[in-house]
Formats: C-alpha cells, structure tokens, sequence
C-alpha cells in the first residue's frame, strides 16, 4: 500500500490519566472522600498522543479535500452546489473521525470541537484547486 496512505491505516492514539486530588480536611469520612473523588478527577493527556492525533485529523481532511474536489469537478459541480458538496464532505469526515474514536471524544481529545470544527475550513483550497482543475479537464478541454 502507498505511503501516502499510511496515516488513513494508523489509529488515533489515547493516553488519559485520571489524577485524583487529595482531599486536605482533617476529618472526612468514606462517603465524603467517594465524593470528593468523583469531582476532583481531572483528565490528563499527552501532548505528544494529542499532537498525533490533531496531524491525523488535518490530514485527513485535507485528503478528502482533494478527493471531494476532484469528485465535485469530475460530476460538474459549479457555484453553490460545489460549496455545498465541499461541507457535505467535511460533515462526512467529521462523522468518519467521530467513529474512528468510537464516539469517546474526550478520550482521544482535550474537547468535542477539535473532531468537529479544526480544519474544517482549512482544505478549502485545495477542495477548490482540485475542484476547478477536474473540472476544466472534464467539461471544457
């Protein structure tokens, strides 16, 4: 299989340590320090997981930019309906990312919003560079 599809095979990477403070009262009981537990977790992440995780996201999405475009220039798409198409494609991938982490965000990702909205604009040039160019090669020459 080519290089170029490497990162489609890799898996997200997780790594979350829950660190329970300790509780500094003098006196608590058992039904206290279970409470206290639970609303003190506070996750910890690794960067270096997250960092990898946030390159698979990016270059996903740029490489269903440019197959969404070539796509979009190879049916006709123009105008709105290619814009259109190009979100379709960005709420399709957000979805397939989504399921890639079987639905537990917060156990690959600080927030919701870095599957959902990073990058989201961010493979609009080459959507459109590749959209135009099929285009033009399809429709016109």
């Amino acid at each position: 299989m080519p290089r170029l599809f490497a990162f489609l095979r890799s898996s997200l990477r997780v790594e979350v340590d829950t660190h329970k403070a300790e509780v500094m009262a003098g006196h608590s009981d058992a039904s206290e320090k279970k409470s206290s537990d639970a609303t003190n977790d506070v996750p910890i992440f690794n960067a270096e997981n997250l960092q990898n995780n946030m390159k698979i996201i990016y270059y996903s999405r740029t490489f269903l930019s440019i197959i969404g475009g070539v796509i979009a220039g190879i049916l006709g798409f123009t105008g709105l309906s290619g814009f259109v198409f190009y979100f379709l494609v960005m709420a399709f991938t957000s979805l397939g990312l989504a399921a890639k982490a079987k639905f537990s965000l917060h156990s690959y990702f600080d927030c919701w919003n870095r599957i959902i909205l990073d990058g989201f604009l961010g493979g609009l040039m080459s959507f459109v560079l590749f959209w135009t160019f099929a285009y033009d090669i399809v429709h016109i020459f």
